[in-house]
C-alpha cells in the first residue's frame, strides 16, 4: 500500500523498526512542545476578551475535549490497519476522507510555521501596532540597521537554527530539543509569574475583569472569536501518529498525552492570568510585544529581554516538530507511490528547503498572529482536533464505538461547528463594519 493511503503494518504491535523506540518522557516533551507552540502568546489576550473565569473554563473544556479526541484517534488507528491520520480517515470515508485530513494538516501546520516565524520576527526586529512602535531586541541592543531588519533576522535564524533541526528524519531524535523547548517555556512562564507577583505587591497591576464586559465595542458574539484561538492552542493531533507509533503499547501514548495536556493547561492558566495582570487591556495579541522597553510594566530591560529571548528560542525549537508532520503529509499527497520520504535523501532535502522558503516569505508578508489563529482555529485546526475524530466515531467503520462514544462525539461536533460558525460570522461582520 502507498503511504498516502495510510495503510501500513500497525506500529503499535511492534511490527515496525520504529516501534518500541519511544519513551514516555520523550513523548510528553514532544506532545507538550506541539501543543504550547505559539498558542501561549495569545492566551493573555483571551482573558482580555473573555475575562478570567470564562477563559479558564474555556481552556479546561478544550483541554478535556482534546484528550478525548486523541483517544478516539488512537483507538481507531490501533484497531485498523493504518499508522497515519489520513489512513484513519480513509478507512472511515475512503480517499476523500484521507485527502481532507492531509489538506487540513498541511494548512494547519504551514500556518503554524508562519506563526512561529512571525513571533520570532516580532522579538528580534519589533513590530508597529497601530500608533505604537515596539522595537525588537536586536534594535534595542544595536540600534536600527539593515542587518537586524525583520527580513534579514528571520533569514539568518532559518539557516543557522531551523535548517539543522528540520533535517532530522525521526521524531524521537527531536526529544532533546523538545525537552529544552519545554524548559524554556517553563522559564518564560516562571519569569512572567514572578514579575506579575512583584508588580501585584507593588500595586502596579491592573485590576482584571472576571467576566466579559459587553458594551458598544464588544458584543456577545465577539466573545466567540476567542474560541478558535484556544482550539488552535490545543491542536497537536497532526503529531499524534508520528509520536504515538514509536511506542510498543497504546497505553504509553495515552499516558503521555494526558500528562502533556495537563501540563499545558496549567501553563496556559498561569501565563494567561499573570500576563493579563501585567498589561490589562493593553495586552497585545502577541504578548511578547508588550515586553519591550516602552511597556508600562514595572520591569527592567534585562528581564524584558530575557523573557523575549527565552520564548523566541522555545519557538525556534518547536518549529522542527511541526515541520515534521507537515513535510510528511505533503510528501504523501504529492508522491503517493514513491518510497518513504526518509529513504529518499534528495526528495527529503528539496521538500524541506521549499517549506522553509515559503514559510519565510509568508511570515514577512503577514503582520499579526491573532487573525491567523482565528482563521486556523475556525477551520482546519477545528477539523483536525474535534470534527474529524468525532465523525470517525460516528461512522464507526470498524464497529468499535460504544453508545457513550457516539454521544460524546456528536456533542463535540455540534459544539465545534456552532462556535466556529459564530466566530467566522462575527469576524466577517466586524471586518465589513470597519470598512463601511
Amino acid at each position: 500500500m502507498s503511504p498516502s493511503a495510510g495503510v501500513q503494518a500497525p506500529l503499535l504491535t511492534g511490527s515496525s523498526p520504529a516501534a518500541g523506540r519511544g519513551s514516555i518522557p520523550g513523548a510528553v516533551f514532544n506532545v507538550a512542545t506541539s501543543i504550547i507552540g505559539a498558542g501561549i502568546m495569545s492566551i493573555p489576550a483571551i482573558l482580555k476578551v473573555l475575562g478570567v473565569f470564562p477563559s479558564f473554563a474555556l481552556i479546561a473544556i478544550v483541554a478535556v475535549l482534546a484528550e478525548v479526541s486523541v483517544d478516539f484517534l488512537m483507538r481507531f488507528t490501533h484497531a485498523g490497519d493504518t499508522t497515519t491520520y489520513s489512513g484513519v480517515m480513509k478507512e472511515a470515508f475512503g480517499p476523500a476522507g484521507a485527502l481532507a485530513a492531509q489538506v487540513c494538516v498541511i494548512v494547519t501546520n504551514f500556518g503554524g510555521l508562519i506563526l512561529f516565524l512571525i513571533i520570532i520576527g516580532d522579538v528580534l526586529s519589533g513590530k508597529v501596532s497601530g500608533d505604537e512602535v515596539h522595537l525588537g531586541i536586536l534594535q534595542e541592543w544595536f540600534g536600527i540597521h539593515w542587518w537586524n531588519s525583520r527580513e534579514v533576522a528571520l533569514l539568518v535564524t532559518l539557516v543557522v537554527v531551523m535548517l539543522p533541526l528540520v533535517l532530522f528524519k525521526s521524531v524521537e531524535s527531536l526529544k532533546y530539543s523538545s525537552a529544552v523547548s519545554t524548559l524554556l517555556a517553563v522559564v518564560f512562564v516562571a519569569i512572567c509569574s514572578g514579575l506579575a507577583i512583584f508588580a501585584l505587591v507593588q500595586g502596579r497591576t491592573q485590576t482584571p475583569k472576571l467576566v466579559p464586559r459587553l458594551d458598544y465595542q464588544t458584543s456577545f458574539f465577539d466573545l466567540f472569536t476567542a474560541v478558535p484561538v484556544v482550539v488552535s492552542a490545543f491542536t497537536f493531533h497532526f503529531n499524534v501518529h508520528p509520536i504515538g507509533f514509536e511506542f510498543a503499547k497504546l497505553s504509553d501514548m495515552k499516558t503521555a498525552v494526558r500528562l502533556a495536556i495537563m501540563f499545558c493547561a496549567v501553563t496556559y492558566f498561569i501565563i494567561g492570568l499573570f500576563g493579563y495582570l501585567l498589561f490589562g487591556d493593553s495586552t497585545q495579541s502577541d504578548i511578547l510585544i508588550n515586553f519591550d522597553r516602552s511597556s508600562d510594566s514595572a520591569v527592567g530591560s534585562l528581564f524584558n529581554d530575557l523573557i523575549r529571548v527565552s520564548y523566541a528560542l522555545h519557538v525556534m525549537l518547536v518549529f522542527p516538530i511541526v515541520n515534521f508532520s507537515l513535510r510528511t503529509n505533503i510528501d504523501e499527497l504529492l508522491f503517493p507511490k514513491k518510497a518513504l520520504l526518509a529513504t529518499d535523501n534528495k526528495r527529503f532535502v528539496i521538500l524541506t528547503l521549499v517549506l522553509l522558503v515559503f514559510s519565510y516569505l509568508a511570515a514577512i508578508a503577514i503582520p499579526d498572529i491573532w487573525y491567523f489563529f482565528q482563521f486556523l482555529g475556525s477551520t482546519t485546526a477545528l477539523c483536525l482536533a474535534f470534527i474529524f475524530p468525532g465523525t470517525i466515531v460516528l461512522r464507526d467503520a470498524l464497529g468499535i464505538s460504544t453508545r457513550k462514544d457516539k454521544i460524546i462525539a456528536l456533542v463535540m461536533i455540534i459544539l465545534a461547528v456552532v462556535a466556529s460558525a459564530i466566530a467566522i460570522s462575527t469576524n466577517i461582520y466586524n471586518a465589513l463594519s470597519s470598512k463601511s
